[in-house]
């Protein structure tokens, strides 16, 4: 029997992918944004898409606002794009 792979939605393209393709984006209790590429990191996730079209989806949408309810620093959508730019 297979096991069911874990799906969650990109918030650039809203569409349901594999976990392991997104990227995850963490808000921890300090509010203190990080780009979590191991999955691991404690905190809430936001999921995205490792394409440069998804975050700039994310970012003319508001994708980031919507999934932590609050206004997401400047230098976090920097880290973003340095993150996606050594990816591809």
């Amino acid at each position: 029997m297979q096991k069911k792979m874990p799906l969650r939605k990109c918030i650039g393209c809203q569409e349901m992918k594999n976990k392991k393709s997104l990227i995850r984006i963490v808000k921890n209790k300090e509010d203190e944004f990080f780009v979590d590429l191991t999955g691991k990191l404690n905190g809430r996730g936001a999921y995205i898409c490792p394409t440069q079209d998804c975050l700039a989806l994310a970012i003319k949408s508001k994708g980031l606002e919507r999934s932590f309810k609050c206004q997401i620093p400047e230098e976090v959508y920097e880290q973003m794009k340095r993150e996606l730019g050594q990816n591809e």
